[in-house]
């Protein structure tokens, strides 16, 4: 699911003004009641057309992946819009517009074609007045897409479909700097609207399969009464996402949070994620004294490799394979 592909959203007064004057042009090209004829068609083709494609450019939200669905709709959250609900009603009442405008040019057609040359002329002026009226009607809706089109163009670009290891802990305990450690030169950073930093996603690939590390700072790391409501979704969304969660303590406290919030932290994100949790105690240059599955130093390298080959383990995605006939 990529947001970012999606056109800019036109503003209804561009349309009326596009689609009058191409009328125009159309219409000089001819005479009498063809004339207003073709103008008419034109700018009903116009506007019709491009409403329409505003809709359809956007993807069905009934078909989109639970976790895009959930960051969408947390993302909508924060602007205008309200939400993804209130973007499809949005997105509703243009389809209803064009639809509408489409049954206004068969209506004036007939009545045109059957009109003599002056009356023919007032009626598709009179068409011209309602097409404006129609698509005038759906100028804030028109913004409120636009609106939202802009809020989530610039979401990560976070594949649902490869298999995704959320990198969770409290700051400073060393997850970016894992992240950059162990993934390639197609690291990216990008940024959740309510997250207080640009979240970090880096890409591994490993028998021919891509893994993601996402280590989204400002969500996974402090405690759930901490968290407003819009962060809490953002939780939702990378529940669906997480294969795999590596989850980062600090023994030695320089990350600055007491070991015992840590832990707590830990109890919350194994009972929320219904997926492996591979708790890493880093900084084991330093420190050791915490119970977990495997102990590391980035600053040193000791056993970085070896975490990331247990964090894919964890995952355990077998891709599927075409089904051949025997």
């Amino acid at each position: 699911m990529h947001f970012e592909d999606l056109p800019t959203t036109p503003r209804s007064e561009e349309l009326v003004d596009k689609a009058f004057s191409r009328a125009a042009r159309a219409g000089r090209a001819k005479q009498g009641i063809e004339a207003q004829e073709s103008m008419l068609q034109t700018s009903a083709n116009i506007l019709s057309d491009n409403l329409q494609n505003v809709v359809t450019s956007w993807p069905d939200f009934e078909l989109v992946d639970d976790f895009y669905y959930e960051l969408a709709d947390a993302t909508l959250a924060e602007t205008d819009v309200g939400g993804v609900d209130n973007l499809r009603q949005h997105l509703s009442s243009v389809m209803s517009a064009g639809r509408q405008i489409e049954n206004l040019k068969e209506e004036y057609h007939g009545r045109i074609r059957n009109a003599d040359s002056d009356t023919a002329r007032k009626l598709r002026k009179q068409a011209f007045a309602r097409l404006a009226d129609v698509t005038e009607g759906v100028a804030d809706d028109l913004l409120a897409i636009g609106e939202a089109r802009d809020a989530l163009k610039v979401l990560p670009d976070i594949r649902a479909d490869e298999p995704a290891i959320v990198v969770a802990g409290y700051p400073n305990v060393g997850k970016s700097s894992f992240v950059n450690n162990v993934t390639n030169a197609t690291n990216e950073t990008a940024s959740y609207p309510y997250t207080t930093t640009g979240i970090n996603v880096g890409h591994i690939e490993r028998d021919h399969i891509r893994y993601q590390l996402v280590d989204t700072p400002g969500v996974l790391d402090r405690p759930s009464e901490e968290r407003n409501a819009i962060e809490s979704q953002a939780v939702s969304a990378l529940e669906h996402l997480a294969d795999a969660v590596l989850y980062m303590v600090d023994a030695s406290g320089a990350c600055g949070y007491p070991l015992e919030d840590q832990l707590e932290l830990l109890a919350e994100v194994e009972s929320r994620f219904d997926v492996p949790v591979v708790v890493v105690c880093n900084k084991s240059d330093r420190s050791t004294d915490v119970e977990a599955d495997h102990y590391m130093s980035i600053e040193t390298g000791e056993n970085v490799e070896e975490v990331l080959d247990a964090v894919i383990e964890a995952v355990g995605y077998e891709p599927e394979l075409p089904f051949e006939e025997n």
